[in-house]
């Protein structure tokens, strides 16, 4: 058994979110399912209106196993790598 103080404060971390997109027009989409029952089905709605209203594109789906765990970093560096913007959500 492992037991954690929860009084002693975790390493600094230095996050800071990604500059807004100046426009949506033309960019290519990535969608994040999380194994969810609904989950594929409300992405690709979600991202067909960004493709009829933007003219985006979207890419295959990328996938993670578990809904409550972070997806693989593989998995993060892959989108990054491929993708303007990434959707993701709960398909309950």
């Amino acid at each position: 058994m492992q037991l954690y103080d929860p009084t002693v404060t975790g390493p600094e971390r230095n996050y800071a979110r990604a500059a807004a997109l100046a426009s949506l027009e033309g960019k290519t989409i990535g969608l994040l399912e999380n194994g969810k029952l609904n989950a594929v089905n409300m992405l690709r709605q979600t991202a067909a209106l960004f493709e009829q209203r933007h003219g985006c594109t979207i890419l295959p789906l990328f996938s993670k196993s578990n809904a409550s765990a972070p997806a693989p970093g593989e998995t993060i560096q892959a989108a990054a790598n491929d993708v303007d913007f990434l959707i993701t959500g709960l398909g309950d």
